[in-house]
């Protein structure tokens, strides 16, 4: 029986917690990724003696966790990632020579490590870059924003060289949201082993029916949304990636509905709204802020809709249909997983065909019934999904790398003393 076998069985065991490096750039419960690590690592069985390396930890109960704080460099997010990936190797093996931190187990955010035990794989940066080629390609865009461009092209790439290395090891475990991410690295990485897919959990003491139907009024009055308009909200970074464009086209085609979009991002509006004024949909679109208590923006909606290029899963969806809104996602989402099409939310199977987009829109407005039936079976559908199953589910993998690596100790052992021998 292994240490984490004897813990989980029995917490009061003399046997000591097993200690796991963990290495992320930052932690927080604002940014998706980062919510995620922050939510596994806080709701992992208490067996584990969690060490984060990072430059920022917030939203977390420190006294689950040891902070080894990285200094974050000033200037550009690519110097800091360059600085952040040897500062990091630096933190590690200075604690392990001269603190004597020795970890059982190494859990990347990503393809940080190449080498770790576990990496959380959030998205697979090749078919990401397939997807907006031709977004990010220079001639296609002004001058004005070539130096963002290039900016991301060297970093995309570095990730590129980054994921190569550290998918493409047999040792290396790797967990996913998704089956179509693992379908993703098997294509691109030749990863025919079996990868553990956590369809991501939920707060549902925050998203759920019941607390959307208190805040509507307020949600809507505050957000100046008529009652006869149809708000339709979208929650994310990176809008070409999220589909605002396919979005926006599809609102072109429903001109004669009162259908309002609402975009929550942190990313600069100004070429989105460049496109908005190109299509002459002043006024019915508005770009928000994002705010810690998003569910008061789900509140104000009628519908989600996500035509995402390419999404391991998305998080904003599931969280709209745990607060009963219908919902409609690409099938390059890997939340649509979670989502039988028609029954409790709709699948758009080509995320830049406007048209099927537009049809499933009006479908939602002008059907009262429908769109009920589907936000409240969309609730129910995701009830299942939380963050302390996300934690079990977590120690699990954790638990099956700790075996492995105790059965090849012995070999490696051996496979040593033989080579000594030799020598001698």
């Amino acid at each position: 029986m292994t240490a984490v076998n004897e813990r989980l069985q029995d917490p009061e065991s003399p046997v000591r917690k097993l200690r796991v490096a963990v290495v992320s750039p930052f932690l927080d419960k604002r940014h998706g990724s980062e919510r995620i690590m922050t939510e596994w690592l806080s709701h992992l069985p208490d067996v584990f003696d969690i060490h984060i390396y990072s430059q920022r930890v917030e939203d977390m109960d420190p006294s689950k966790f040891t902070w080894h704080r990285i200094p974050k460099l000033p200037g550009p997010h690519l110097f800091n990632f360059l600085w952040w990936l040897a500062a990091i190797r630096l933190w590690v093996y200075w604690g392990r020579c001269f603190r004597g931190l020795r970890h059982d187990l190494l859990f990347s955010s990503g393809a940080n490590w190449p080498g770790a035990d576990v990496i959380c794989v959030h998205i697979v940066f090749s078919e990401y870059r397939r997807q907006v080629k031709g977004e990010m390609s220079l001639l296609r865009n002004s001058l004005w924003h070539w130096p963002t461009l290039v900016h991301r092209h060297i970093y995309y790439a570095v990730s590129n060289w980054l994921e190569r290395r550290a998918y493409t090891d047999p040792d290396t475990s790797l967990v996913v949201y998704s089956q179509k991410s693992a379908r993703e690295l098997e294509r691109v990485y030749c990863r025919s082993d079996r990868i553990p897919v956590i369809y991501l959990g939920l707060d549902h003491s925050v998203f759920d029916p019941i607390s959307r139907s208190a805040l509507r009024g307020e949600a809507r009055k505050t957000l100046e949304i008529a009652k006869d308009e149809f708000a339709i909200i979208l929650v994310g970074n990176d809008w070409r990636n999220k589909g605002v464009p396919v979005l926006l086209e599809a609102l072109e085609l429903l001109r004669e509905l009162p259908i309002r979009l609402l975009v929550v991002s942190r990313e600069d509006s100004s070429v989105c709204r460049d496109l908005v004024k190109e299509k002459q949909l002043e006024g019915r679109v508005r770009f928000l802020a994002p705010r810690k208590d998003i569910e008061f923006y789900y509140a104000a909606a009628d519908a989600y809709a996500g035509p995402s290029l390419q999404d391991s899963y998305a998080m904003p969806p599931a969280e709209a249909m745990a607060c009963g809104l219908p919902v409609i996602v690409s099938a390059a989402a890997g939340v649509s997983e979670i989502i039988t099409d028609g029954e409790d939310g709709l699948i758009l199977n080509d995320p830049k065909d406007a048209m099927a987009l537009a049809a499933m829109i009006r479908r939602l407005y002008e059907d009262e019934a429908f769109r009920t039936r589907l936000g409240e079976r969309a609730a129910a559908t995701t009830v299942k999904y939380t963050w302390e199953h996300n934690g079990r589910e977590l120690a699990a993998v954790f638990e099956d790398v700790l075996h492995r690596k105790a059965a090849q100790a012995p070999r490696e052992k051996a496979t040593k003393a033989r080579g000594v021998s030799r020598r001698s």
